[in-house]
């Protein structure tokens, strides 16, 4: 079974920086792209920043400058580095990623999500 466990968020005033970090566990044979969402309450889940096996980035334009996205392949583990953070990053932060497990010989890819872990940017 294939978890993913968000840490690293919390209450920090406007300009403050969080790091959090999300780690894939179970029996995994690869993954491929881990990313970070964020939701508010009543809005999509939306796309903040997006890491490839092969390190190629992308970033919502308005964290880019920002936030940073990157990973530990021998640790399983994504990290966000948040900077500058401003009220409207307030939202929960969820992880993602694309995994591929063996079962009964088979390969099989999914997509997994981590619980989220809630960022509030006090003004």
């Amino acid at each position: 079974q294939v978890q993913l466990v968000e840490s690293g968020g919390g209450l920090v005033q406007t300009g403050g920086s969080l790091r959090l970090s999300c780690a894939a566990s179970g029996s995994i044979f690869s993954i491929s792209a881990m990313a970070w969402y964020r939701q508010v309450p009543g809005n999509q889940r939306e796309l903040v920043a997006r890491i490839t096996d092969g390190g190629r980035l992308n970033y919502a334009d308005s964290v880019k400058g920002r936030f940073t996205i990157s990973r530990d392949n021998s640790e399983r583990t994504v990290y966000l580095q948040m900077n500058s953070l401003k009220p409207e990053d307030t939202a929960v932060y969820y992880c993602n990623a694309g995994i591929r497990i063996i079962d009964s010989g088979t390969r099989h890819f999914s997509e997994y999500w981590g619980q989220g872990t809630q960022v509030t940017v006090s003004s």
